[in-house]
């Protein structure tokens, strides 16, 4: 009779059922980690690298943020918002849809220039949302933005 098999009594435990416990902790920990980080910058994702990378919490409730959270050249990712803010020049504020017309996926930084998809690489000018590196074949639709001030808002 192998250990499995074997009659245990109250409180004894298996070697599989310790493992399967300890299956379940860890899974739960992965889990975990996939949640909410608890930050409450509106959704907003940092670009990636260089002067482009900030990432915005400093703007008021109702405010999509603050034109400083912008950089020049650059932009922000408000994913939450279904939206990328850019300022191609400086003062020169602009809204781009955040999914990718190649196949759906959210862009995921704004650098060099461009916004990119890293699901297929697709690439989209920060000015007007134009095609900038393929497979994407269809520009990023434009999203109505309303700067007011120094706030930036969704029109």
């Amino acid at each position: 009779m192998s250990d499995e098999q074997a009659q245990t009594g109250p409180g004894t435990r298996t070697r599989r059922a310790l493992l399967a416990g300890a299956g379940a902790v860890g899974a739960a920990v992965v889990l975990s980690a996939c949640g909410d980080d608890g930050d409450s910058d509106g959704g907003a994702a940092p670009s990636s690298g260089g002067p482009q990378a900030t990432a915005s919490g400093g703007a008021s409730t109702g405010a999509l943020a603050h034109t400083t959270d912008i950089p020049v050249g650059g932009g922000v990712i408000y994913a939450s918002k279904g939206v990328v803010v850019t300022q191609p020049a400086a003062g020169q504020f602009k809204g781009f849809d955040s999914i990718c017309t190649h196949q759906g996926c959210p862009v995921s930084n704004v650098d060099g220039g461009t916004i990119n998809c890293t699901c297929h690489n697709s690439r989209f000018s920060i000015a007007d949302g134009s095609v900038k590196g393929g497979p994407a074949t269809k520009p990023l639709p434009p999203k109505e933005i309303r700067v007011d001030g120094d706030q930036i808002t969704l029109a």
